[in-house]
């Protein structure tokens, strides 16, 4: 290198750390849990706080530029964090950064709770691979003036190629409000308390009808999300729609046992998703898979308080359903209404088939194993000929205590089950002293393949005469 040259990377070097001494010295930092003591320091211990930077917003912004960071922390939007201020527009801003870069990271940091309300992070024309790195907790609005006459979801991630949700943080959707319009919920005062100290203002006015799911994805493919807490939904607590290649992992979902319609984890229209290593608490099932899933893995869930996992409701108001490829395995569900489930309405049509239920542990449960097929959860149904198709229906090692009967086949005259096998099911009353009702099949085609406790003897052998299965998963 020449003189010249030396002499110039000198003048810069020095340039900047000018620049930045004028920063620190003349910039004041707001006090507080988010924001570090405001002393002079090297650029390099002001990199990597919480994800995002330390120091002022000035000293970040000058750091971020000459590192060419990809990481666009809230903070930096004008968010407060302080549970009370609307937070919207900051995400919205921070967002709209990231979208631009490929592998961003979004921060929300620890020690802060933002108060956001409905918004939609979309693409399609967002960089791939973004990473949405949670830290903190994110608080839904409880005034009906946020939510005008009423939307289907809160924080909702639409038509986006590789994005991931991770980190420590939590996503309260504050829904004893909501649910304190149910007459099927009564939550206790210690939810009531704990869900409402952030509250903007009371629910006087009334909230819409529409209860919204807290954190929807929506035509997205690689789906990631981990290590976050989802609490309190007014509705369902994380849905997938539309989506491919989704893990989701190391997560927990908490609302109470009566809040209604509060599922957990609700797929629909998905294909290729993993489900492991998660905690479900909720009001209603664990995990929700609905029409047009196929290859769903889920494994190692704890299930309860909940209605555990469940397959349907498919084919309401004759309408066309189709899954295929389920497994749910090592699985513990405690204190659910039912264990797994297969539900359909009469008058729908499609099949449910290549479904694989194995290592169940299950503890006062009031149903352990049920295919319903004249589910409704209406006041009043009426009879119909047509229905989905139930068939290849395997459960392996269902173990554990039950509180009203251990099996519940309710299948189609018109359509019955077909090929649904039991092997190694021990199943016993949580109180022996007292006669519970026994297993109940009607319409229910398949093959014990070792003795059961206790026994299930209603189960027919062979095939039904009248199996129209429809396999072409392309017809729906």
């Amino acid at each position: 290198m020449n003189r010249l040259h030396i002499n110039t990377f000198t003048l810069i070097i020095v340039i900047v750390f000018s620049v930045l001494s004028v920063s620190f010295d003349n910039c004041t930092g707001r006090e507080g849990k988010h924001w570090r003591n405001n002393k002079a320091a090297p650029a390099s211990i002001l990199v990597k706080k919480d994800g995002g930077y330390g120091g002022t917003h000035h000293q970040r912004h000058i750091v971020s530029k000459l590192a060419g960071s990809s990481t666009f922390n809230v903070l930096d939007y004008s968010a407060k964090g302080d549970g009370h201020a609307d937070d919207t527009k900051a995400f919205e801003a921070a967002w709209a950064a990231a979208c631009k870069v490929e592998a961003s990271t979004i921060v929300v940091p620890s020690g802060s709770v933002f108060l956001v309300n409905p918004i939609t992070f979309s693409g399609p024309n967002c960089a791939p691979n973004i990473v949405f790195q949670l830290d903190g907790k994110i608080i839904a609005p409880t005034s009906s003036a946020s939510w005008g006459s009423g939307l289907l979801q809160w924080l909702d991630f639409s038509k986006l190629k590789g994005i991931t949700i991770k980190g420590k943080g939590i996503i309260d959707g504050q829904g004893s409000v909501w649910w304190n319009d149910s007459p099927t919920n009564n939550p206790t005062h210690e939810t009531r308390s704990s869900i409402s100290q952030y509250s903007v203002e009371s629910n006087s006015g009334g909230l819409p009808s529409t209860k919204p799911t807290a954190l929807r994805f929506y035509g997205s493919n690689g789906v990631t999300v981990t290590g976050i807490t989802i609490q309190n939904s007014p509705n369902a607590h994380l849905k997938f729609d539309d989506c491919t290649n989704i893990q989701v992992f190391g997560i927990t979902v908490s609302s109470p046992g009566d809040s209604p319609n509060t599922d957990g984890i609700h797929l629909q229209n998905s294909q290729d998703a993993v489900i492991y290593n998660s905690n479900l608490a909720c009001g209603d099932d664990c995990v929700s898979i609905q029409t047009g899933c196929s290859n769903i893995y889920i494994h190692n869930i704890n299930c309860g308080p909940g209605h555990g996992i469940s397959i349907g409701g498919l084919g309401r108001d004759n309408t066309r359903a189709c899954v295929s490829n389920v497994t749910v395995r090592d699985i513990t569900l405690q204190n659910t209404m039912t264990g797994v489930r297969i539900k359909t309405w009469q008058g729908g049509s499609g099949f449910v088939q290549g479904i694989m239920f194995s290592n169940i542990q299950v503890s006062e449960v009031k149903i352990p194993i049920m295919i319903d097929q004249y589910y409704c959860d209406k006041s009043k149904c009426s009879n119909e000929t047509s229905a989905v198709a139930v068939s290849g229906i395997n459960y392996v090692n269902i173990k554990g205590t039950y509180t009203e009967k251990p099996v519940h086949f309710a299948c189609s005259d018109n359509l019955p089950c077909s090929g649904v096998s039991l092997d190694t099911i021990q199943l016993h009353s949580i109180q022996e002293s007292q006669q519970l009702n026994g297993p109940f099949c009607w319409e229910a085609y398949g093959e014990l393949k070792t003795t059961t406790a206790p026994p299930i003897d209603c189960l027919k052998t062979g095939m039904p005469s009248n199996t129209r299965i429809q396999s072409n998963p392309d017809s729906c």
